[in-house]
């Protein structure tokens, strides 16, 4: 069967912020300096899925149940503070990086993908001139 990659990108404007609790004011400003002060980008998420092209569809995977799976994990990021919204992040064992947040999303869509389909990769941008892919 021939196999194709699909690819979906969503856009948003969401904060976030880096500091780690353990760490005084003065640690956190000299590791993270500004980047420690909430602050907001424009980001891009982009999920590639691959598999088998249905022969009747023409389609590897429904487009509306990638869009489902990317809505239910992301639901309220647009407009909000990352900080808050990834439970992670807000206990304290993740920092809310674009490395972070890659491997965290593949990991929250990873078992959410119909069946042949399979998710293959995340890419998160935070401009348009940085970002990071999980699995690298």
């Amino acid at each position: 069967m021939t196999q194709a990659r699909l690819i979906r990108r969503v856009r948003f404007r969401a904060s976030h912020h880096y500091a780690r609790r353990e760490w005084s004011e003065e640690k956190n400003r000299e590791v993270f300096g500004d980047q420690m002060d909430p602050h907001e980008h424009d980001w891009t998420v982009e999920v590639q899925v691959a598999g088998p092209v249905d022969p009747e569809s023409g389609f590897v995977v429904d487009l509306g149940a990638v869009d489902g799976a990317m809505a239910a994990v992301m639901a309220q990021w647009d407009g909000g503070d990352l900080n808050a919204l990834i439970p992670e992040v807000t206990a304290g064992t993740m920092q809310p990086s674009t490395e972070s947040l890659a491997r965290w999303l593949h990991r929250q869509l990873e078992g959410r993908v119909p069946a042949p389909a399979r998710l293959t990769r995340v890419t998160v941008w935070e401009s348009p001139d940085l970002g990071a892919r999980f699995p690298a």
